[in-house]
């Protein structure tokens, strides 16, 4: 299935547009950073967080450090922490994902998911990622955190400002206008902040059943807390819209495979890990070398900035046999979609459990959906999958 034509994905994503760095660890010069486009390689960089660090916010000076909203958005930023710190708030937080708990929000997750698609029964067309993708995850994560699930529009709306205030990462010497631009949609952001503030307060002072109860009553500070609140609506809903996304479109462009999967459910695991090697959500993640060092035999010297792109790492010839067909059989299938060591993402089970849940009551209740015009990608390079997705519902047996 070739992707250039056919689906619209952000320039900077050159996997999705058929392109290859001719090496897998180039210095890019347009964007001022090494690109790390190899398995082995990223594999390395993940695997050593002691050689290759989390903490790059040296590289990304955003308006005024002594600003209050840049300086508290740098503290107690879990993605930037290293070493003990990390490994202490990790554990704190890795409570709500332990096994049992996920497994236990699956009842939860299929009444969400039912409820959606109660609505789309008998619709001819609707927008797949405004009436299905965004809204399950994000009311299962405001529930997980104890805040309102009548504020998802919220946090969609801020997740999406976020994104924006991380367009400046993507340029080698950002302007004036883009450094506002930024500043602008991180101000927009802002009140996401206060909204976590004040509900981690509210926990503090009257303990619930909720995941923020839990982080109030650990040993970690209101920005601490608020930064895992912001990290877990962000990444935990955004991670897995794209991939509901991103499965549908995969399967419009294959309905032979479609056809398979909706006979046979024992392959949606099968799916869902292909969709996420194949569009992966997060296409790139950061580090920093703390020392002179090799990367698969490439010299690379100490406090150099490493974009390790994850959606052309699960795409490596090397590792990945035929990497441009999506294949639902691809056994083994170790992609990288959710990282690798220290910094695993600790919501992988509950996004993999969201995408086998969604799959299967859409395969069971609804018709076969057609991506009638093509999905409008999210406009960050932060992200990659749909931001819209039109789909026309074609009922089993309709030609």
């Amino acid at each position: 299935m070739k992707t250039t034509t056919v689906w619209n994905a952000h320039p900077a994503h050159y996997w999705m547009h058929g392109h290859r760095p001719a090496e897998p660890v180039e210095f890019a010069d347009s964007v001022g950073f090494w690109n790390i486009s190899g398995y082995s390689e990223a594999h390395q960089i993940l695997a050593d967080p002691v050689t290759f660090v989390s903490d790059v916010g040296q590289f990304f000076p955003q308006g005024d450090s002594d600003d209050p909203l840049v300086k508290g958005l740098s503290e107690g930023n879990l993605l930037q922490m290293d070493g003990p710190a990390h490994r202490d708030h990790r554990r704190v937080v890795s409570r709500a994902f332990t096994p049992k708990m996920v497994a236990d929000l699956e009842p939860r997750i299929a009444e969400i998911a039912n409820g959606l698609v109660d609505g789309l029964v008998g619709r001819d067309e609707f927008d797949f990622v405004t009436e299905v993708a965004h809204p399950l995850p994000i009311s299962v994560i405001a529930e997980l955190l104890g805040v309102p699930v009548s504020d998802r529009d919220l946090f969609i709306y801020w997740a999406d400002k976020l994104l924006e205030s991380k367009n400046i990462y993507h340029e080698p010497n950002p302007s004036e206008d883009v450094q506002a631009a930024s500043m602008a949609a991180l101000r927009e952001f802002a009140p996401m902040v206060d909204y976590l503030h004040q509900h981690t307060a509210e926990r503090r002072r009257q303990p619930r059943e909720d995941l923020l109860t839990v982080l109030a009553q650990a040993d970690m500070t209101d920005s601490e807390v608020t930064h895992f609140g912001i990290l877990l609506l962000f990444a935990g809903h955004v991670t897995t819209t794209s991939l509901l996304g991103s499965t549908i479109m995969c399967l419009d462009r294959l309905p032979d495979t479609s056809r398979k999967v909706r006979a046979d459910r024992s392959l949606v695991p099968g799916l869902i890990e292909e969709s996420l090697r194949f569009v992966s959500p997060v296409p790139a993640v950061f580090r920093a070398t703390t020392v002179d060092t090799e990367i698969g035999g490439y010299p690379m010297p100490a406090n150099q900035l490493l974009m390790i792109a994850l959606g052309a790492v699960n795409r490596d010839p090397r590792q990945f046999a035929n990497p441009e067909e999506f294949d639902i059989f691809r056994d083994p299938n170790p992609h990288l979609a959710f990282g690798r060591g220290a910094h695993f993402c600790l919501g992988a089970p509950l996004a993999r459990l969201e995408g086998r849940i969604a799959m299967n009551i859409l395969f069971d209740r609804l018709g076969e959906l057609r991506v009638g015009t093509p999905p409008t990608f999210h406009p960050s390079p932060e992200m990659c999958g749909p931001r819209h997705l039109p789909v026309k519902q074609v009922q089993r047996g309709d030609s």
